[in-house]
């Protein structure tokens, strides 16, 4: 009984309370609005199996960041033969029968259990942060750069961002090649090479705008870009942004709170645009206030990164952190026109059990991480 109370308060002394807090306040604050969303007859989109569903994953999704909080995240590491594969072939069953696609998307990126519907695509990324961030601290920072050693790099770290690219989520492909580039750089990349390619980026992006991208891909940039293409596109490509934008200015410095009599129509408004919401129901204050809290979120896993006790539990935390920025960004920047609609959630608060359950997993690794900071002292045992 004494080792038992004297491990819980051990674990308790070692937990990042503050990181768990931010992001259970973060869960609420999506429960609410996905709640008032359904009573206020927001969308067609949005029901009550959104808020239930958000909450219930918001439930299992701390106890498994809690249970991966007492493992030693080295020795996780050690195991990628077990959910790295299981990840990679979730991800190719996208290309069977079980591959589907939901309401508001329009990519196959969805498997269809029988029971239930999971997005390969977020688990895959849990598994390349572990999986690439062991790559980089078994090379080290010298011999990651020798050129075979980073093409081997690059190819582990561009292979997911491709597979899912076919699957038509341009969006997360983008996220994985951000990932990749963010803790490359953190691993301490030769800035001949960061040189080389900003060199070469023009000459990649007239290749890709050429003869790569699809013609509704080069049609999502157009828009933001040319006036005339947003009037011929209103009822199509841009009907989603027109209308967010339409939903942020009705909500004006304070919004029109939770249960207004009307709210500006926009389609998917519970996962992607969700932050429209915000905007249109609690106006720029509460815009404001959901980025500061993303933005805690993130400077508290930036700095477990730096207290880490060695490269992997750094990059594991680099890794998180980019995945989190990076979506936060998007999400972002899609609801104010910014950057095309590429469908990409907004971290703890856009509707999706997925989603919601690998943001989970991926802060459950920063807990580890912080809580096995100490060169001799481990959660739940002392080094020899």
């Amino acid at each position: 009984m004494k080792r038992a109370l004297r491990l819980s308060l051990e674990y308790f002394r070692r937990l990042n309370k503050v990181l768990v807090l931010l992001c259970l306040v973060s869960c609420a604050f999506s429960v609410v609005l996905l709640y008032t969303m359904v009573q206020n007859n927001v969308s067609d989109y949005v029901k009550p199996r959104h808020y239930e569903m958000q909450f219930y994953m918001t439930l299992l999704g701390l106890l498994l960041a809690l249970v991966l909080a007492g493992i030693n995240y080295r020795s996780l590491a050690k195991v990628w033969f077990l959910y790295a594969p299981l990840a990679l072939i979730l991800t190719l069953l996208l290309f069977s029968p079980l591959g589907i696609t939901v309401d508001g998307a329009d990519d196959i990126g969805w498997l269809y259990l029988g029971f239930m519907t999971i997005q390969p695509s977020e688990f895959l990324k849990i598994a390349f942060i572990m999986t690439f961030s062991s790559h980089l601290a078994k090379l080290g920072p010298e011999r990651m750069n020798y050129l075979p050693n980073l093409i081997l790099l690059m190819i582990h770290g561009l292979a997911p961002a491709l597979l899912i690219m076919v699957t038509g989520d341009d969006g997360t492909a983008l996220v994985f090649g951000v990932m990749m580039l963010i803790m490359l750089f953190v691993a301490g990349l030769w800035w001949r090479y960061i040189i080389a390619a900003l060199a070469l980026s023009p000459a990649l992006v007239y290749l890709a705008w050429n003869y790569f991208m699809k013609p509704h891909q080069i049609m999502r940039f157009k828009i933001l870009l040319d006036q005339t293409v947003q009037q011929e596109q209103m009822q199509g490509l841009y009907y989603q942004q027109f209308h967010s934008l339409l939903a942020l200015g009705s909500g004006g410095m304070q919004g029109v709170g939770l249960h207004a009599d009307s709210y500006v129509y926009v389609s998917v408004i519970q996962s992607d645009f969700i932050f429209a919401y915000i905007g249109m129901a609690l106006g720029f204050i509460g815009c404001a206030a959901t980025v500061a809290l993303l933005l805690f979120i993130c400077t508290r896993i930036l700095h477990v990164a730096f207290v880490a006790r060695d490269p992997l539990g750094k990059y594991i935390c680099v890794g998180v952190f980019a995945m989190f920025l990076v979506h936060s960004i998007v999400n972002i920047g899609m609801v104010l026109a910014v950057f095309p609609v590429v469908g990409v959630p907004l971290p703890f608060i856009s509707a999706g059990g997925s989603s919601l359950l690998a943001t989970f997993l991926a802060v459950g690794l920063v807990l580890s991480v912080y809580a096995h900071k100490d060169k001799k002292k481990h959660m739940f045992y002392d080094e020899q």
